[in-house]
């Protein structure tokens, strides 16, 4: 009977094969098992059981990686979003104008731009409305010219830093034009200015018409924070009633005007009927005090504009189509609370629920929660104050925008236009780099904030990096190949040294 096949036994070609084995085995009788040998393979089993768990967790664990890209994003606009409240600026000043390298040259951008009028809190008072151009008011002609109408006495009385107080507190009314002769609207309106003070006298309005140089009495102009020319403004007994006059500057108007502010006033409803009972007397006044509605330059315009993906600059200026600005009193000083580049965010928009509570929003959310801080750098600007400590100022801000795609899943979700499609995985958003300083202005000039921005031609890209399931595989092998060889060698060399010598 033939010995039955054994893997391990002999024959010519089992002889064969087994001289190309890798793993052959000593007999035991030829072993020698001792008790640092067995500590030695207690030790490599724990340290393999630590090795083994560490490397697990880092295979389970992603991490964060970052890198350096052409920016491929082929669309020739970019959205900007921005809320600025300009601290000393009324609304019917401020405009926001666009300009770039491309010859772009957008003034008084009307669309998607606000303006709200503040009160001393800094609070929302008034909506101004939105950011067009503005409405041109009426003017008169006239044939006699200013010096004719002045040949029977001026009735439109001039004031200086001394006369102004007891010529405002002496009538129980007064209406006051501030004017710089340099100023096309104030000349146009010198001779309807006459005609009015004219019309109160004859009409026996207890009225006093009164007009400031703010050119020759400045510091009385800066006094009374006149910001523009001409400036008409009603007084009290002494006390500014705001807003200012900013309708038509016609004979008519202004008269009609004056009227309205009188029969505001209790004590003045009959002043027509009494006045015409006795033409030859002036009647005595005595108003009963109030107080006008309490008037803050404050303003905050707020929007988006949709800009050429090139350099330039969106600014906000103080100019007027029915007036010459004051440049000597025209304050830039400006908080900045959003500043941002692409589509807005949930985490940047905290004001908005409704952007806050769609799902697209709450995904986004998910994916920037993974961003580490020094990737989210966008909207730096936000909640800075640029006050300007003298007039003729401004601060003027340089922005790079770099574009920056968070890739945080399998397979992108941003579409080609910058939107967010319903499976959120990967987003492009904007980060910025800012400067800012303050720019000095000639006295004539008038400043303005200026926020200049360029597109970075460089993307980065932020993506999740998992390891491969081969490279764990090999980590493992590495981990028990590498400890069993190495605390091997630790044995021999330890049994060596304490091995008994032979006499």
């Amino acid at each position: 009977m033939s010995a039955p096949n054994n893997i391990y036994g002999g024959g010519g070609q089992r002889g064969r094969m087994s001289s190309v084995d890798f793993y052959r085995r000593v007999p035991k009788d030829l072993t020698e098992a001792t008790t640092l040998g067995a500590l030695m393979s207690v030790a490599a089993v724990a340290v393999m059981a630590v090795l083994f768990l560490s490397e697990t967790l880092a295979f389970a664990r992603t991490a964060l990686g970052t890198s350096i890209a052409l920016d491929e994003n082929d669309q020739p606009q970019i959205r900007l979003n921005f809320n600025v409240t300009l601290l000393d600026l009324h609304c019917d000043y401020a405009s926001v104008d666009v300009w770039d390298t491309l010859g772009t040259n957008r003034q008084n951008v009307t669309k998607n731009v606000e303006r709200w009028q503040l009160d001393e809190a800094g609070q929302r008072r008034i909506f101004s409305g939105r950011n067009r151009e503005q409405r041109e008011v009426a003017h008169e002609e006239h044939d006699e010219s200013l010096e004719e109408l002045h040949e029977d006495g001026e009735q439109a009385v001039e004031l200086d830093g001394d006369s102004f107080k007891g010529f405002t507190e002496g009538h129980p009314m007064a209406f006051v034009d501030f004017y710089a002769p340099w100023c096309i609207w104030c000349q146009r309106l010198h001779p309807t200015w006459e005609k009015f003070g004219e019309e109160v006298h004859k009409l026996k309005m207890p009225v006093g018409v009164g007009k400031v140089n703010c050119v020759t009495h400045a510091q009385l102009c800066k006094d009374q924070r006149v910001m523009a020319f001409p400036t008409l403004r009603w007084y009290k007994e002494g006390s500014a009633v705001l807003p200012d006059y900013k309708m038509d500057r016609t004979v008519a108007a202004l008269t009609g005007y004056a009227k309205r502010k009188l029969d505001m006033e209790a004590k003045y409803k009959d002043w027509e009927a009494k006045s015409a009972q006795n033409p030859d007397k002036a009647l005595p006044f005595k108003p009963a005090v109030g107080n006008s509605r309490p008037e803050h330059p404050g303003c905050q315009v707020s929007g988006h504009l949709m800009v050429n993906r090139v350099p330039g600059n969106f600014h906000i200026e103080a100019k007027s189509v029915n007036h010459n600005l004051n440049a000597a009193m025209t304050n830039l000083t400006h908080r900045v609370n959003h500043l941002s580049f692409g589509e807005p965010l949930a985490q940047l928009q905290p004001h908005n629920p409704h952007v806050q509570n769609t799902p697209q929003m709450r995904k986004v959310k998910r994916v920037l929660k993974q961003v580490p801080a020094e990737h989210k750098q966008f909207n730096p600007m936000d909640g800075q104050v640029y006050a300007t400590d003298e007039f003729h100022q401004a601060f003027h801000h340089y922005i790079k925008v770099v574009s920056t795609h968070l890739n945080m899943g399998s397979g992108a979700s941003t579409k080609k236009d910058g939107s967010f499609s319903d499976d959120v995985n990967s987003i492009t958003v904007y980060q910025m780099l800012e400067q800012s300083q303050i720019v000095f202005y000639d006295e004539v000039n008038v400043p303005e904030a200026r926020f200049s921005y360029d597109m970075s031609p460089m993307s980065v890209v932020v993506q999740k990096q998992g390891r491969k399931w081969y490279d764990y595989l090999t980590s493992l092998c590495a981990i028990i190949g590498g400890t069993f060889t190495t605390l091997g060698l630790i044995d021999a060399t330890l049994y060596r040294v304490f091995k008994p010598k032979k006499l």
